[in-house]
């Protein structure tokens, strides 16, 4: 559950900013067991301390806005503030900054509240269903023609979590594919099937998975792949995607 916290009065130097590290990884491996499972200790640890970074640049500095920054960050990846699949991030991060603290956060916590309520639905369930569709995605073939990937992802995403795609809309949407397809090109992609893969992780993993610190292994399996020859990081990051994802769902609860 989405948190703001009642210490929202005491700022995070306040314990050592040390100590306030350590708590949050315990805190963040309650709130998401099976990626702190997939991460363990120490890389949940640098995603803390990147966290508040990147939160004190938005000018939150108390411990309820951090700790509901962090939960953010697992929650829709850790580039979030500018994810194209969530402009309203941006948008309530960079207007009316001189206001307190508190007053912010809540705006976000109500924003975010109402998007699970439509995108996530009870207990999860949207999103669980939506995981399982996208390991399906996965495991078929992903070829098209270049000229319409875009328009074909977007319809594959779609039936994929109709929720999800609904709510942020068609543009955002192609927005995040084009990104995608974008950052496999640079990474010279030899098929569309890179590209396809591409946007995929990002629509469930934030744009930023590329080199997101929750998700240290897309990082490392297209490093690995690159070499000796690039169009060998397709192949590897799919079948570690597949991997990654059985394992998670391994850890939830079933769901219809």
């Amino acid at each position: 559950m989405l948190t703001i916290g009642k210490d929202q009065l005491a700022r995070f130097r306040e314990p050592p900013r040390r100590a306030f590290e350590i708590e949050m990884v315990a805190h963040l491996a309650a709130f998401s067991p099976p990626l702190f499972k997939t991460l363990g200790e120490a890389q949940m640890l640098v995603v803390v301390q990147q966290g508040m970074q990147a939160a004190e640049r938005h000018g939150f500095d108390l411990r309820g806005p951090v700790r509901m920054y962090l939960e953010l960050m697992l929650l829709f990846g850790s580039r979030f503030d500018t994810d194209p699949q969530y402009p309203w991030f941006h948008e309530l991060l960079t207007t009316a900054t001189d206001d307190p603290q508190m007053q912010r956060a809540g705006r976000i916590h109500d924003r975010v509240t109402e998007y699970r309520r439509q995108v996530a639905g009870p207990d999860d369930d949207f999103t669980f269903a939506a995981l399982r569709r996208i390991l399906q995605f996965a495991e078929q073939p992903l070829e098209y023609p270049p000229a319409q990937i875009v328009g074909e992802l977007a319809r594959q995403f779609a039936a994929v979590y109709p929720e999800k795609a609904a709510y942020i809309g068609e543009q955002a949407l192609t927005s995040l594919i084009a990104e995608g397809v974008e950052a496999a090109r640079g990474l010279k992609s030899p098929s569309a099937r890179g590209e396809a893969l591409m946007s995929v992780l990002m629509f469930a993993f934030g744009h930023g998975c590329a080199d997101d610190p929750l998700y240290p292994w897309i990082a490392n399996t297209i490093r690995d792949g690159l070499a000796p020859e690039p169009a060998r990081w397709p192949v590897r990051l799919e079948k570690k995607a597949v991997t990654w994802l059985k394992h998670v769902l391994g850890d939830l609860p079933r769901r219809s």
